[in-house]
């Protein structure tokens, strides 16, 4: 530091340190910090979709097409309803725009109670369910869970006679209901899958074919009915001014003869198709992979069918409407706990076997602690303590090698062991080096005993300054060298 510069690098210290009174403990954070609102079962959904108003509306994550669908119902109708209708109520009749504002008022509706409803996606297995279903496949396949488990595919079950597969899905961890299938777009299993259709953004399901089938059939009729009112239109002006004066004058009737000329075949199609599957109690998915042809066999027929074709459209069309099954608008429980399902046996195993080990480690060496803390029973205050290097026991392992069970405690001398009170039996059992880095190791008898019980004019051996040992404390001495020893040999 230079002289007369000392106050600026303190200055520049003091602004740079850093304030740990801000900081919360770990006692007080959870009461000072704000809790956190509950979400809804909506923004933690995992299948592909797209949620509004709060979880109200339901749609598939591709809308593209069904925005191009609202867009030619809508700039059609309004062309209809601001350049043809003022004529032709004039010229025909005022029911005109009141029967086409019907038509497009209940197509609209139609529209948007099947592309916002749920079409009946089944909720998908919790861990606890999915790995309760996997001890059941693998009872039924009679494999270990450690082993290679063949994954079922089908269970069979009989309606009204007839066999019918229950496909298990890995997606959503279930064995599907009878006539269910999920949708690869959506991500989702959907009860009574009839097709995703992506006019109207949504699949299509048990809680939302009526509506797409009143849909298409309300388009028709009004996709015809302005089509109709078009030409009619057309040829009135046409009769008074000529056929290219009534083109200029009403070029919207024009866009809207084409979109219409364009769309009434494939809508007029589509709705005798889904007409056919409501009285014959069918399918989109079922007719085309031919689940009931009779190509598959004469045995083969429909076990959903009423056999009349009157009370097949009433079953599709008039029944009551099941409830949804996915609960979107609920509240999580965050006290709910969310244990992981085990995908097989292996891993569980795998993590139960290395918390054992982890376990076995830390048993063995909070042994081998205690035994170099006994076996370091200090002989000398001074002088380094013996480690297993310095004694090799004859006949029994270093600890360095695998861990014996040990058993924590202070340990007795077994009957067996030779008396270790002489120096004789002493260095029978263990050679002790005369020199190790500059110091002389001690027999017990040599020890020196803590300072206070050393007598007047103790004598003084070997190099170092020795004080002779009164009977009780060498009794002492000995019987902790020898319970050091006793448990160091047995690791």
């Amino acid at each position: 530091m230079t002289p007369g510069g000392g106050s600026g690098p303190m200055k520049d210290c003091e602004y740079s340190q850093i304030s740990t009174h801000s900081s919360l403990s770990p006692m007080e954070s959870p009461h000072k910090k704000k809790k956190a609102a509950p979400k809804r079962k909506w923004e933690v959904f995992p299948g592909r979709n797209k949620f509004f108003c709060n979880g109200r509306i339901m749609m598939a994550r591709q809308t593209g097409v069904f925005y191009l669908t609202l867009v030619l119902i809508l700039v059609t109708s309004g062309l209809f309803f601001a350049f043809d209708c003022p004529y032709l109520s004039e010229k025909i009749t005022p029911a005109i725009p009141a029967v086409g504002g019907i038509l497009f008022f209940f197509v609209m509706g139609t529209l948007l109670r099947t592309s916002f409803s749920d079409p009946g996606v089944l909720p998908r297995a919790t861990p606890d369910e999915a790995a309760d279903l996997e001890r059941q496949i693998d009872i039924a396949n009679g494999s270990s869970s450690g082993g290679y488990r063949p994954p079922p595919r089908t269970k069979e079950v009989i309606i009204n006679g007839q066999t019918v597969k229950l496909k298990y899905c890995f997606t959503c961890k279930i064995f599907r209901p009878p006539r269910a299938s999920h949708c690869s777009l959506c991500d989702n299993c959907v009860e009574r899958f009839d097709h995703h259709c992506p006019w109207v953004g949504n699949c299509v399901g048990k809680r939302n074919y009526r509506f797409f089938y009143m849909f298409i059939l309300s388009l028709s009729f009004l996709t015809v009915f302005i089509f109709a009112f078009v030409i009619t239109h057309v040829i009135l002006r046409s009769q008074q001014a000529g056929f290219l004066n009534a083109l200029k004058d009403s070029p919207a009737s024009v866009l809207e003869a084409v979109v219409c000329f364009f769309s009434v075949w494939s809508i007029v199609g589509l709705s005798g198709f889904h007409t056919y599957l409501i009285s014959s109690n069918q399918t989109t998915n079922e007719d085309i992979k031919g689940s009931w042809s009779n190509k598959r066999g004469k045995e083969n027929y429909n076990p959903y069918s009423y056999g009349n074709i009157f009370t097949n459209c009433c079953a599709a069309l008039c029944g009551p409407i099941s409830p949804s099954l996915i609960d979107r608008r609920g509240f999580i429980q965050p006290d709910t706990p969310q244990p992981a399902a085990p995908s097989n046996g292996i891993t569980m195993y795998g993590a139960t076997q290395s918390q054992s080990n982890m376990c076995d480690q830390d048993q063995c060496i909070q042994s081998t602690k205690f035994v170099l803390q006994a076996a370091a029973t200090p002989l000398l205050q001074s002088e380094p303590s013996i480690t297993s290097e310095e004694l090799p026991l004859p006949g029994k392992t270093t600890i360095g090698a695998p861990c014996a069970t040990l058993t924590l405690g202070q340990p007795t001398p077994p009957s067996s062991m030779p008396n270790l009170t002489s120096e004789t039996g002493l260095t029978d059992m263990i050679p002790l080096k005369e020199e190790h880095e500059g110091h002389q190791f001690l027999t017990p008898e040599e020890a020196p005993s803590p300072p206070g019980m050393l007598p007047a004019g103790s004598p003084i051996t070997h190099s170092h300054t020795m004080h002779v040992l009164s009977l009780a404390s060498q009794d002492s001495l000995h019987e902790d060298s020898v319970r050091g020893l006793v448990k160091l040999s047995s690791v």
